[in-house]
């Protein structure tokens, strides 16, 4: 077995042992990469539950500048009703079309004593509504976020991991029908560097979702729309924002579950020692995977 370490990422020199039949073991993910990538997910997973204890504030989302009883721009909404016969129905609005939605959305828990919100409360954190903490969790967990994507980039940048392995180049777009035909197989090839379908889906990731999410945050907050007017400007309104942030965040559950699958199929032992090791085994007679 030879194990080699990349140079670009720990700055020392490759130390190699007794080849075999195995593949190599490869040093792929440094540091500032395991540590931002673990921060990341402890962030998103109370982001989420926090940001639909919000949302449960008011369940309803909109595009434009205002929203209440008097415009008709909502595009999604999650309530209760009651029918004729005196019954409680959950349902959930989305451009125009309803859809029954009793025991998940807008009523939901023991039938006995139902819980009338949009999200149910094994969905949020905290589990009861508590608007006051669920705005705390959330923020603490928003700056966390920033401040972890902002040390993230500073060390990959200097390190070349942004330029060496996130940044599509002409060669990653070139290969990407053989990479999604792969996928599409379940065939899975296990090289030092991303595959295009790796690539791409991480920068869009990083480059589009975060900000995405953090700027339509910031939209939302009084004290930025003093401080930075043109933000609202940028996203067509507070209303609008918020519908953003919510779409952006429902990609990002999208991109994690896809992201889980693929580990599990790929090869969850090798992916997981890479992501806390940074040790990764590439397929027997791969190059270095560029």
């Amino acid at each position: 077995m030879t194990v080699e370490v990349d140079r670009a990422e720990t700055g020392e020199s490759p130390t190699e042992q007794p080849a075999g039949t195995r593949g190599r073991l490869v040093y792929r993910q440094a540091v500032f990469t395991r540590l931002a990538h673990w921060l990341w997910a402890i962030c998103l997973f109370f982001l989420l539950f926090s940001g639909l204890q919000i949302f449960n504030a008011h369940p309803l989302l909109y595009i434009g500048e205002q929203s209440g009883f008097a415009f008709d721009n909502s595009v999604l909404g999650m309530g209760a009703i009651r029918g004729p016969d005196g019954a409680i129905t959950g349902v959930t609005e989305v451009i125009g079309q309803r859809f029954d939605t009793t025991g998940v959305f807008g009523v939901s828990g023991d039938p006995a004593r139902p819980q009338f919100q949009g999200m149910p409360g094994w969905l949020t954190i905290p589990s009861y509504r508590d608007l006051a903490t669920g705005r705390v969790v959330h923020f603490f967990f928003a700056w966390l976020l920033v401040a972890t994507l902002a040390v993230w980039l500073v060390a990959s940048l200097f390190n070349g991991h942004v330029r060496r392995d996130l940044a599509p180049g002409v060669r990653t777009w070139r290969n990407l029908p053989r990479d999604i035909w792969d996928h599409a197989r379940f065939r899975f090839r296990h090289k030092r560097r991303y595959s295009p379908l790796q690539k791409i889906s991480y920068a869009i990731v990083l480059f589009v979702l975060f900000p995405l999410i953090i700027l339509t945050g910031l939209a939302m907050s009084p004290g930025m729309n003093a401080g930075w007017p043109w933000l609202l400007d940028v996203f067509g309104g507070r209303q609008t924002a918020r519908t953003i942030h919510f779409c952006t965040m429902l990609a990002l559950v999208a991109f994690f579950v896809v992201h889980i699958v693929m580990v599990l199929l790929a090869g969850p032992f090798n992916l997981m020692r890479s992501m806390i090791t940074g040790w990764y085994r590439v397929d027997p007679g791969e190059g270095d995977g560029r």
